[in-house]
């Protein structure tokens, strides 16, 4: 079984319902745990409630967030 735990998050809002929040968040399973990056949209419901449609996971390693920082900034 894997829990998750978010260690810090960042939200910014877009638009008239949309936000994309980064966060560092810890899995843990039996083996141990591992931290990683997490960027998620989301979008709100109508009585503010937050719900979440895509997300992906970066590892996380120095050299792996230099290259989507970057990446992100050039395109």
């Amino acid at each position: 079984m894997v829990t998750f735990e978010t260690l810090k998050a960042e939200k910014k809002d877009f638009g008239r319902n949309n936000f994309i929040e980064v966060a560092r968040k810890k899995a843990t399973t039996e083996d141990g745990e591992t931290e990683f990056i997490s960027i998620s949209r989301g979008y709100y419901l109508q009585d503010g409630t937050e719900r979440f449609k895509k997300s992906i996971a970066i590892p996380d390693d120095s050299e792996m967030k230099n290259f989507v920082a970057e990446m992100i900034k050039n395109l």
